[in-house]
């Protein structure tokens, strides 16, 4: 599913125009991203949870000549889907 798609469905379930539609799908996006950008969590009910992680320094290996590399570390996005999602996707759910 792409953005377009999502514009579509907002569009055919809600009856906003196509560009009204971009905009409000346009602008949830840019607030999730804004939110994990400042480090929060963001949670929507019933489908997950997204959230940073810190991932600590590590050293790695170089898989063709076998040196060893310092890996920095860095900020990760997470998503843990909800129980409620887990169970649609399984099939257990309709």
């Amino acid at each position: 599913m792409t953005k377009a798609d999502l514009v579509e469905a907002v569009h055919a379930r809600v009856g906003l125009s196509k560009k009204e539609s971009a905009e409000l799908v346009q602008f949830v996006l840019e607030e999730i991203k804004r939110a994990l950008a400042r480090g929060e969590g963001v949670k929507i009910s019933g489908f997950g949870h997204f959230m940073v992680l810190e991932r600590a320094a590590r050293v790695g290996r170089n898989p063709k000549t076998g040196e060893e590399i310092r890996i920095a570390p860095r900020k990760a996005v997470v998503f843990r889907p909800s129980p409620v999602l887990r169970r649609r996707v399984e099939g257990d759910e309709a």
